[in-house]
């Protein structure tokens, strides 16, 4: 049964290129802006990954699949991509403590994913003309209506994204007497930053993305996280006044990806989306304080004007990205803060950035 006869599908983009494939279980039809990751393993995490929320992924891994999937290894409670495209899927897993298969995962999260597809002729045609919506679909000889309706889809620039994702209601991680506590703003989190602070004695309260510094403080902190997460980091007006208010009070607050971003936009440095942005789990990156390389995981279509970062009083750059000299690291020079837009929970090197959480926790001795 796992041999039967699949329906033929396509992925049409919003320039009108079509690349075809066929669907791996259901039909259907799911709309995204079409991205790409680089990673050869860790598709589960990236599936569920809160930062992709919005986007169709393209695995540029020849085979999906083929370690099944693991209940301990999820970043939320469910899927976040909006649709899978990938070369082979693997219907049948071999790995001893997986705890059931990719297909049924999907099933489980009702998301509809294609394979069979030239993604190398896709990914280097994404690489030359960039990250653009997209419409995955089994309804092949309805060109037409799919393009009216991928027409209506909004970009990904000046989308407010965070609302989508963020908890209702805050809630706690962690040990409620361990030495720290620490206020995080939910504007995507990954449940492994999560794990990664509260494994370094933190006791943490996690809120909902529009939450005002009042509220926050009413916890009684002794640090701040800003998380990753989907979209356009310039709608988010209240995260940024949180941020102001925080950096204000010289408080310890630490940034990643998204969250970074927001600091960034809170100091008056302005954010741009990229050609195509970073994702995948090999990125380069020069520490600039230590002057060492890390290997880097990096999710992330908007960046940080690097210009206006070298020409502002208090703020210096960290970390750059080495294939293409981008910002991934600002500290300020009088303040308590600094962020990264990279993911050093996410053990690319394996532990090249784990001392970030490391200098968090220090940073907050400290205040």
């Amino acid at each position: 049964m796992k041999y039967k006869t699949r329906k033929k599908a396509i992925i049409l983009l919003a320039d009108g290129t079509i690349f075809y494939g066929k669907a791996i279980g259901k039909e259907g039809t799911a709309f995204g802006e079409v991205c790409f990751n680089t990673g050869m393993t860790g598709y589960q995490e990236i599936f569920t990954d809160p930062s992709y929320f919005g986007q169709l992924m393209v695995a540029t891994n020849a085979h999906i699949g083929n370690y099944g999937v693991n209940e301990n290894e999820v970043e939320s409670d469910s899927i976040k991509i909006s649709g899978l495209i990938c070369k082979n899927f693997s219907y049948n897993y071999s790995r001893e403590d997986a705890s059931g298969s990719l297909e049924d995962f999907f099933i489980k999260n009702n998301l509809f994913a294609i394979s069979d597809v030239d993604t190398r002729a896709l990914v280097s045609y994404i690489r030359d003309n960039g990250a653009m919506n997209a419409v995955i679909s089994t309804d092949v000889d309805n060109i037409e209506g799919l393009k009216k309706q991928l027409a209506k889809i909004p970009n990904m620039e000046g989308l407010e994204l965070a609302s989508k994702v963020s908890t209702k209601e805050a809630y706690y991680f962690g040990d409620e007497n361990a030495s720290f506590k620490i206020a995080a703003l939910d504007i995507g989190i990954k449940k492994n930053i999560l794990r990664n602070l509260a494994n370094r004695d933190a006791y943490i309260k996690v809120f909902p993305y529009n939450t005002s510094f009042e509220e926050m403080s009413t916890f009684n902190p002794d640090g701040y996280f800003l998380s990753n997460g989907p979209g356009d980091p310039e709608p988010l007006v209240d995260a940024q006044s949180l941020a102001k208010e925080i950096i204000k009070r010289d408080l310890p607050l630490f940034g990643i990806c998204l969250g970074h971003q927001v600091i960034a936009l809170a100091n008056g440095v302005s954010t741009y989306k990229m050609h195509n942005g970073h994702r995948g789990i090999n990125h380069p990156v020069k520490n600039l304080i230590t002057g060492k390389g890390e290997i880097t995981s990096q999710n992330h279509g908007f960046a940080v004007n690097k210009e206006e970062t070298e020409n502002h009083d208090d703020l210096k750059i960290t970390h750059l990205h080495l294939n293409d000299n981008t910002v991934a690291g600002i500290a300020m020079k009088s303040k308590n803060c600094f962020s990264v837009q990279f993911h050093p929970e996410a053990s690319p090197g394996p532990h090249d950035s784990w001392y970030l959480f490391d200098q968090f926790i220090e940073n907050i001795k400290s205040n």
